[in-house]
């Protein structure tokens, strides 16, 4: 989890066509333009009808502006990306790359152990508290994300917890996919990242991309031509 403000800067080359699958160093797939285009997802989270008690900060210092928000089938937020590096270490998450690393998340994989920052897009949700329950919309290790950066979506898993009153972080590998720059120490988007968590999904086991791509897919589609926000 990331609690420190981080110097931002971003990266911003369109893809236009899938990924292929991840090995230990490659991109995690990227869906975008498809079945649903962002623009279409994006115009289903206009309008917030908030669930949250309270407002988030994107990070220590900041202001506190950020509230989540809720519709029938979702709920999401608009925010900055901080850089989660934690969890099982590899070349590019370590204690050598990032001051901050912890080796541990929130989530375990089937194996039980930690889960992989730089291989696995996951995004990390704020610590329960009387601000916000992620738990009481039903979400989870493994519910499924959509994480939107400019023209760019990517498919996650809920994988980590952090503060309990900062939002906005995402995994190495969810940054590195949306073309945000991903080093644990001084990477992320400052503004315009939109995290949407589809409410009673799980991907299992948690480090099955591929699953959390197909399921997405399926999600995003039903909350596009689904009803609009009602606040759930």
């Amino acid at each position: 989890m990331r609690v420190q403000s981080l110097t931002l800067a971003v990266a911003s080359a369109a893809l236009l066509a899938p990924t292929t699958p991840p090995t230990a160093h490659a991109r995690p797939a990227v869906w975008r333009e498809g079945t649903v285009s962002t623009a279409d997802l994006l115009a289903k989270v206009r309008d917030c009808a908030p669930v949250s008690r309270g407002r988030y900060r994107s990070d220590n210092g900041a202001p506190a502006n950020i509230p989540v928000c809720g519709t029938r089938d979702a709920v999401f937020w608009k925010a900055d990306m901080d850089i989660d590096c934690d969890g099982t270490p590899g070349p590019r998450c370590n204690r050598r790359t990032d001051p901050y690393f912890a080796a541990s998340t929130a989530y375990a994989g089937s194996d039980g152990r930690p889960l992989s920052a730089e291989r696995l897009p996951f995004i990390v949700v704020p610590a329960p508290s009387a601000l916000w329950d992620y738990r009481d919309h039903g979400i989870g290790g493994g519910s499924v994300v959509a994480v939107m950066y400019r023209d760019r979506v990517q498919y996650a898993v809920v994988g980590d917890t952090g503060p309990q009153g900062i939002i906005g972080e995402a995994s190495y590998a969810t940054a590195e996919a949306l073309g945000i720059r991903a080093d644990p120490h001084g990477g992320g988007a400052p503004s315009g990242v939109t995290y949407i968590v589809f409410k009673n999904t799980k991907v299992s086991p948690i480090e099955d991309h591929a699953a959390a791509v197909t399921e997405g897919e399926r999600m995003a589609k039903r909350f596009v031509e689904g009803d609009a926000a009602d606040g759930g």
